[in-house]
C-alpha cells in the first residue's frame, strides 16, 4: 500500500535531539534523512548513529543523503574541527558563544536541506534547534529559524512551499527526553559526545547536557560513559 503522507527532509546528525525530531516527523511524514560531515572529531560515530536511526526509522535508501562540508573543517574556527582547540569540559557557560560553535554551520545545512526539499517536493524541514536549554549557538535561536524561512521564500521557485520547523526550540533537555521516551525513541542508537567515539567522555557540555536531560526526566541515559562526573564547575 502506497503511503500518500506529504514528504520532510529531516537534519539526522545522529544526536540526542536529532533522534527525537526523527520520530515526531515520522508521525506524519514520509522522512528523507539529511547528515553532514564536516570534519568533527567523531564524524565516523555520528555516521554509524545516523544510519542505524534511519534503519530504524525505516528509511529507504534513496531518502538518505549524506553530504561533505569538509570546507568548515578547513574555514576552522571550532574546537570540534580543530584538534589543536581543546574541546571544553565540564558545566557549559552561560556567557558568550562557547569554543565548540562551527561558525555558521546551520545555514550551510539548511541550504542544502532547501536544494534537496525542492526537489523532491517536501513541504517541511525538521531542525532539532534548542533555543532556550542548549550551548548557546547563535544559529539555533527563533530569530535565525525565522530569518532562514524568509531567506527560503525569496531564494526559491514561486511555486515551491517548503519551511524550516524547530519543534524542540524551546524545550528544555529533560522535555526532550520525556517526549522522546513518550515517542519511543531508540535513544540507545544515539550519539552526543563531542571528543570519544567508543565510550562517551560525560565530561563535554554536550554530554553534560545529555546527562542533565535524562536526569531532569528521571530516566537512565542508555549509552555507556567512561564518567558522569563532570572535571570542573558542575
Amino acid at each position: 500500500m502506497s503511503d500518500e503522507r506529504p514528504l520532510a527532509v529531516v537534519l539526522a546528525s545522529g544526536g540526542m535531539d536529532s533522534c527525537v525530531v526523527l520520530a515526531l516527523a515520522a508521525r506524519d511524514y514520509r522522512v528523507a534523512a539529511l547528515h553532514a560531515s564536516y570534519g568533527q572529531r567523531t564524524a565516523a560515530r555520528e555516521l554509524k548513529a545516523f544510519n542505524d536511526l534511519a534503519d530504524f526509522f525505516e528509511v529507504p535508501a534513496d531518502r538518505r543523503l549524506v553530504v561533505d562540508l569538509s570546507h568548515l573543517a578547513r574555514i576552522g574556527g571550532s574546537a570540534l574541527t580543530d584538534a589543536s582547540q581543546p574541546i571544553p569540559e565540564g558545566k557549559p557557560s552561560t556567557e558568550g558563544i562557547p569554543a565548540t560553535y562551527v561558525p555558521f554551520r546551520n545555514a550551510n545545512l539548511l541550504s542544502i536541506a532547501t536544494a534537496w526539499a525542492e526537489v523532491l517536493g517536501a513541504e517541511k524541514i525538521f531542525f532539532g534547534a534548542m533555543e532556550q536549554d542548549s550551548s548557546g549557538y547563535p544559529d539555533c535561536r527563533r530569530v535565525f529559524v525565522e530569518a532562514f524561512n524568509r531567506l527560503i521564500a525569496a531564494g526559491t521557485r514561486p511555486e515551491t512551499s517548503v519551511q524550516v520547523v524547530a519543534p524542540l526550540l524551546h524545550l528544555s533537555k529533560g522535555e526532550v527526553v520525556r517526549l522522546g521516551l513518550k515517542l519511543r525513541a531508540p535513544f540507545h542508537l544515539t550519539w552526543s559526545c563531542y571528543q570519544s567515539e567508543e565510550v562517551a567522555c560525560g565530561r563535554c557540555e554536550s554530554c553534560l547536557l545529555r546527562l542533565k536531560g535524562f536526569r531532569e526526566a528521571g530516566a537512565t541515559d542508555p549509552i555507556p560513559y567512561a564518567t558522569t562526573r563532570p572535571s570542573r564547575g558542575g
